[in-house]
């Protein structure tokens, strides 16, 4: 985990482990993420055409499990989301009590390590609620990184100037009309990197459900060596999809936090 300072403000926005969002105004042909990309790309074709018998094989083998994570990682930030939102909203909020909830919410999930998490939603809870696999990896994911999302919320949210909220309150707006008109519209500028890299760090992490069975990569992978024992091929190729799909969805965040520096410049 890292910090990364907006400079217009200097306020600091805590960052995971997710992948480095590229610059938006970067647009060099070549660059670190361009670099990356090209050769995970071509390493992936190279292993195919030269080494069909594994390579091609363990490709052909592993869409399935492509689609379970991403069907994770979208359910989890559909929830994850407004949860990290609703807490941030009461980090800040002068309510004693909802503060107080929120705040007991961030730290403790904070202080659990994710796999401890699935492991207890999946297994200990099964003795009063029976639940999939893909049901606890979506719960434990998005109560996870809700509370990590909380703090990304809750300092983009103070770090713009109250000075806004004020003018906006001498306008007859109430505390609701505020935050939805004024101050979250500014924040998503600086709020928008980090959610990106936490979204990126939920789809890595979705690698932690194979312990569950549920067939993700990892788990398709893992079926796949013990059949096989193709332990560095088969890994080889999860590794390189996991950093082609990364690295496109931290260049679709860049994209994304360029088009709405645009729009907020305009």
């Amino acid at each position: 985990m890292h910090d990364k300072k907006d400079g217009s403000k200097g306020n600091i926005i805590m960052v995971t482990d997710g992948a480095s969002i590229p610059d938006p105004r970067e647009w060099r042909l070549i660059n670190a993420w361009s670099i990356a990309l090209a050769g995970a790309v071509c390493t992936l074709f190279a292993l195919c055409l030269l080494w069909p018998e594994p390579y091609l094989r363990i490709l052909l083998y592993l869409p399935d499990g492509v689609l379970i994570t991403f069907k994770i990682t979208m359910l989890s930030i559909c929830c994850a989301v407004p949860l990290g939102l609703l807490t941030g909203l009461g980090r800040i909020s002068d309510n004693r009590l909802v503060n107080l909830l929120a705040s007991t919410y961030v730290e403790v999930i904070r202080g659990i390590p994710l796999l401890v998490q699935i492991f207890y939603i999946y297994y200990a809870l099964s003795r009063f609620v029976q639940v999939s696999g893909v049901t606890s990896a979506v719960v434990a994911i998005s109560f996870c990184y809700g509370a990590y999302m909380g703090e990304v919320f809750r300092a983009g949210i103070t770090a713009i100037n109250k000075g806004q909220t004020e003018a906006a309150r001498s306008l007859g707006f109430n505390r609701c009309q505020t935050m939805r008109l004024v101050v979250l519209p500014q924040a998503m500028r600086t709020i928008l990197p980090p959610v990106g890299n936490e979204c990126i760090a939920m789809l890595k992490d979705t690698s932690l459900v194979s312990i569950m069975a549920v067939p993700d990569i990892m788990q398709r992978a893992r079926s796949f060596v013990g059949t096989t024992y193709l332990y560095f091929e088969t890994y080889t190729m999860v590794a390189l999809l996991y950093l082609i799909i990364t690295l496109v969805l931290s260049k679709t965040v860049s994209i994304m936090e360029s088009r709405l520096n645009y729009y907020d410049g305009k």
